[in-house]
């Protein structure tokens, strides 16, 4: 299907960055003569930016209490604050993370959506259960570095509390200069203390495929990384695809683990690689049930096996693809189950210059099935090793010998994965544990005390990253590569 682009978001999230919405997305609609429901969707839109009314006699609650406070409370009021409040209110009822509200000044600190680079921490959250919820930090950004995860969920900024305020606020209070500091208060699952994460901001570039060749047993493996879907992903999937099939490989792994989503219009181009014009991408849903799909115009596959990855940050467009490739393709997906975002939202814009962002439609897998709160769920489930999942250090007084809790926990965690095996991952500081330290400390010419400081947490964090981002122990892409060959 192609022809006009109606202007729908599938993300719903943000990117905590100077670039503000980051994740926004179009959906293609048909040429066909009939109106289409994303056709439908953007003239409701039209319609109300034109101004059109409703009675007043379904109004006349709510203006009069307008007029009731801006008139007779006693103090002076806003008037304006009162009319954005009442919008917000409206929106807020519908209970839906992805449903916003921006007034004029929010919403132009928020316009610019597609910068070359942005200056932030790399992240890309959304609203979950009232908290400002990571939905996954950029390869490579300081977001990860830090150690921040998906699905965590951030309880205070600079040491004030987030309750209270909506997500783009909080965005507003975590993005920054480069070279400054954020401090952010996280809540995790599976940890009963929330964890402190200090996050040094910085320039961000938007570079969104990378690709490399992978040698194995004398295969040659294509392995495609999109880190998320911007405006021009798609042509540099499709460049770097082509530069790939020119080295004959033998296999391919399409790659978007951590990508909380982007342009749907990037997926719709980049799946047409793959799927075959006898089943759909993705369909689209309306509220009274009318369906619409969405189909490529491929006649055949691809003459070399496919594998994709996903983890719990693969969001959004990202789901889109990897259903596609599973359902419509009939390929593998490994890896850990996916996100679960699978809604459509329309950004409509006010005269006023304000704007709202509400959700019109569910997405569909090809065959018909919602992952919303599910997630897509991969073939072959294959997880990273327990190092991966260390959780940050803060230290306010050394870890020492007797100690016990989740922080020394992940001190053994991270020493087992860097080669310096404590003997034991209970969370009890032993004597093993701290020879163990003592040997870390020694490889890194760190003072031998035994005792983890603040330098030695650091260093710890350091190198467990670089370990991670070397890929040598990544287990779930030798999986995929596995697959490929049937081994």
């Amino acid at each position: 299907m192609r022809g006009k682009v109606a202007a729908l978001l599938v993300a719903g999230s943000l990117a905590v960055g100077a670039g503000g919405t980051y994740a926004g997305m179009s959906l293609f609609s048909d040429d066909g003569q009939t109106q289409s429901l994303l056709e439908k969707a953007t003239e409701n839109g039209k319609n109300l930016n034109a101004g059109a009314s409703v009675s007043e006699e379904e109004f006349e609650k709510i203006e009069k209490t307008y007029k009731l406070i801006s008139e007779q409370y006693v103090e002076d009021v806003d008037k304006q604050q009162l009319l954005d409040g009442a919008i917000q209110g409206m929106v807020n009822t519908l209970d839906d993370p992805y449903s916003v509200y921006m007034d004029p000044n929010t919403a132009k600190q928020f316009n610019d959506t597609l910068e070359s680079s942005f200056e932030g921490i790399g992240a890309e959250v959304t609203m979950m259960d009232g908290y400002v919820t990571i939905v996954a930090p950029f390869e490579d950004s300081p977001a990860e570095k830090a150690g921040l995860k998906p699905h965590d969920q951030i309880v205070s900024i600079d040491g004030k509390s987030t309750k209270g305020l909506d997500l783009y606020e909080a965005v507003l209070k975590i993005r920054g200069k480069k070279g400054t500091t954020v401090k952010l208060e996280v809540k995790r699952a599976g940890v009963s203390n929330t964890l402190q994460v200090d996050v040094k901001r910085d320039k961000i570039p938007i570079e969104t495929v990378y690709s490399e060749v992978i040698e194995d047993d004398g295969k040659k493996v294509g392995h495609l990384k999109i880190t998320s879907f911007s405006e021009n992903t798609a042509d540099d999937f499709a460049k770097q695809l082509k530069a790939l099939e020119k080295k004959d490989i033998d296999g391919l792994v399409i790659d978007v683990r951590g990508n909380p989503g982007g342009f749907l219009q990037s997926v719709e181009k980049i799946a047409q690689h793959f799927i075959t014009k006898d089943d759909p991408i993705v369909q689209i849903e309306s509220r009274a049930g009318e369906k619409q799909r969405f189909f490529s115009d491929q006649t055949s596959k691809k003459d070399y096996p496919i594998v994709a990855l996903i983890d719990g940050g693969s969001a959004s467009a990202s789901e889109i693809l990897a259903a596609a490739l599973k359902e419509a393709g009939g390929y593998d997906v490994v890896g850990e189950k996916s996100f679960g975002k699978g809604t459509v939202q329309q950004a409509v814009e006010m005269d006023d210059g304000s704007s709202i962002k509400l959700t019109m439609f569910k997405w569909l897998t090809p065959d018909g099935n919602w992952i919303h709160k599910k997630g897509v769920k991969p073939t072959i489930k294959v997880e990273q090793p327990d190092f991966y999942r260390a959780n940050p250090i803060t230290i306010e007084k050394p870890l020492k010998f007797d100690m016990t809790g989740e922080q020394v926990k992940n001190v053994q965690t991270m020493l087992k994965g860097l080669g310096f095996n404590p003997g034991r991952d209970d969370g009890y500081f032993d004597e093993k544990t701290e020879t163990a330290v003592r040997a870390f400390q020694n490889a890194n010419d760190l003072k031998a005390s035994g005792n983890v400081d603040e330098e030695t947490a650091t260093m710890m964090q350091t190198k467990l990253l670089e370990k991670i981002d070397s890929g040598k122990n990544d287990q779930q892409l030798k999986a995929a590569i596995e697959v490929l060959f049937g081994k």
